[in-house]
């Protein structure tokens, strides 16, 4: 059975459309304090974006399945339990991946017409519902199945936007990614790592969840109110794993045949603590600079971070 997931590489297909809808509709917005422009902007504009949006949702979509889905055998609908695999590495993924979605789709309705409240739901329900749609594909897939827990993660994501926006009017913790590539002396496990993970660094960065990291980036000004932080500052804690050579276990079988038992290699799970920076309180009159930011602050900023693993306490002079 297949063990690898597209979840990653449907975000990084959307992150490219989701950044020129940003850019478009970056005219008078505040990526942190939306405005009600509904007096002044025609209904046509709200009909417009729906058009748009649906355009590239399907496009994205079709896409998908000829890329991805349509490569491997199909199957009745059915669900499975992968809640043991890859240290729940992917379920943070999918939170992860919903969460962005969300936040895209909002930006996508901002000077729509629409309410912000308006803004706020339709952009949250379009994470979850984007990432529902895929699960789905996973269920009529015979390497993989309809995950409840994914289903779970992908909820999660969406609602901690969601609450965020309705709370604060803002995110002051952000969800985020920082990926590092994981390389190994042994041949054996070089090889195994390229066949499973990809044998260039774009594609280590989508599937090789030994070198992805996942933070919870809080914003330190906003809640500490201390008017001396720069408000740009963020803390972040982070979640990684590593000595993963399969989805449950480190043993498996080359297409000759031959078994290899690795189970002496630690699969261990990594906790991080490292300082961050919110790009979207970084001021800028330029529009394209803002967009750019806006959608670069999915990725963690690279900076120094204490290690947690296996009872042991590490620092990193440089991690991402």
């Amino acid at each position: 059975m297949l063990s690898l997931k597209p979840n990653h590489i449907i975000f990084f297909c959307i992150l490219l459309f989701c950044s020129s809808s940003v850019s478009a509709t970056e005219k008078r917005i505040d990526h942190n304090r939306c405005v009600n422009y509904s007096d002044s902007i025609p209904n046509k504009r709200i009909w417009s974006r729906a058009l748009t949006n649906g355009g590239l949702y399907g496009g994205s979509m079709a896409l998908l399945y000829q890329t991805w889905y349509k490569n491997y055998p199909q199957s009745n609908f059915r669900s499975f339990d992968d809640w043991d695999e890859w240290l729940q590495t992917d379920k943070v993924g999918h939170l992860y991946s919903s969460y962005i979605l969300s936040c895209y789709g909002r930006a996508f309705w901002k000077n729509s017409g629409l309410t912000e409240k308006q803004q706020v739901w339709i952009g949250g329900l379009t994470g979850m519902g984007y990432q529902t749609v895929i699960e789905t594909l996973d269920g009529f897939s015979a390497g993989w199945g309809w995950s409840w827990t994914d289903v779970g993660a992908n909820f999660l994501g969406s609602a901690i936007f969601i609450g965020e926006e309705l709370a604060w009017k803002e995110q002051r913790i952000s969800i985020k990614t920082s990926f590092h590539h994981k390389g190994y002396d042994d041949p054996v496990l070089e090889d195994r790592s390229r066949k499973l993970f990809g044998k260039n660094i774009a594609e280590r960065a989508l599937k090789d969840y030994n070198g992805q990291t996942y933070w919870l980036s809080v914003n330190l000004e906003e809640f500490v109110k201390s008017g001396r932080l720069p408000k740009w500052l963020n803390l972040a804690v982070g979640y990684g794993a590593e000595g993963m050579l399969g989805a449950r276990r480190n043993q498996w079988q080359n297409s000759n045949g031959q078994h290899f038992d690795y189970s002496f290699v630690p699969r261990k799970r990594q906790w991080y603590l490292s300082p961050d920076i919110d790009l979207t309180k970084i001021k800028t009159r330029k529009k394209w600079l803002k967009t750019v930011l806006f959608v670069a602050n999915a990725l963690k900023f690279p900076a120094p971070a204490l290690e947690l693993s296996s009872g042991k306490l590490k620092m990193k002079w440089f991690y991402f």
